[in-house]
């Protein structure tokens, strides 16, 4: 059976810098009938189980650390025995919600993403596109098979994520939209983390 998207929306908090807002997550699934890929682990296990359902889950892949994308990573990690998978530079993030070394019940991601690498699920690929800028380990996943990209909170309907925290650069998250991003066929549609999904051609006649 052919790999397709599926898709939930899950409420919560995110809190950086000393600041707390309520928002809404999107929740992707990439899979068939029989195993399936998340992407992100936003704010409830049960939200994300609603959508993976009786499927096994090969992996937990994270577009970044900002805690409304992770909060429950090792939580879903316990339930469905699947590893999480992040890009080693968004460590700080990740420790802000998890632990530091100092802590003894901090919890780390299992394996490193890296830029051009392969997820391989249900006969399709995501491939990892390095996207610095909103989080300096963020990273979008393209899936040509499906003619979608996953941006996480690099590039949303209107435009670029959101800079001016810590750990944010404007600049770099401009430059990997325009190397990584654009360079996708401009029918390529755009699944966000918040809000709803664009076109790579959409975004580029408005960027």
């Amino acid at each position: 059976m052919a790999a397709r998207v599926d898709h939930a929306v899950t409420s919560g908090t995110f809190t950086l810098d000393g600041e707390t807002f309520e928002v809404d997550n999107n929740v992707w699934v990439v899979g068939d009938d029989t195993e399936c890929v998340v992407i992100d682990a936003p704010h409830s296990v049960d939200d994300i189980m609603a959508v993976v359902g009786q499927r096994q889950v090969r992996a937990i892949v994270c577009t970044h650390a900002h805690d409304d994308h992770v909060r429950v990573a090792p939580a879903l990690r316990e339930l469905t025995v699947a590893p999480i998978l992040l890009h080693p530079a968004d460590r700080p993030l990740w420790e802000l919600t998890h632990g530091g070394p100092d802590d003894v019940d901090a919890y780390l991601w299992d394996y490193d993403l890296t830029d051009g690498q392969a997820i391989e699920v249900a006969g399709t690929t995501l491939q990892v596109l390095h996207t610095p800028g909103h989080a300096p380990g963020a990273v979008c996943l393209y899936a040509p098979d499906l003619g979608c990209v996953f941006t996480g909170d690099t590039l949303f309907q209107g435009g670029p994520g959101a800079t001016g925290r810590s750990y944010s650069d404007r600049p770099t998250l401009e430059e990997s939209i325009r190397a990584r991003l654009f360079s996708l066929p401009d029918e390529t549609v755009v699944h966000t983390g918040h809000g709803d999904d664009t076109t790579i051609g959409a975004e580029r006649g408005s960027f």
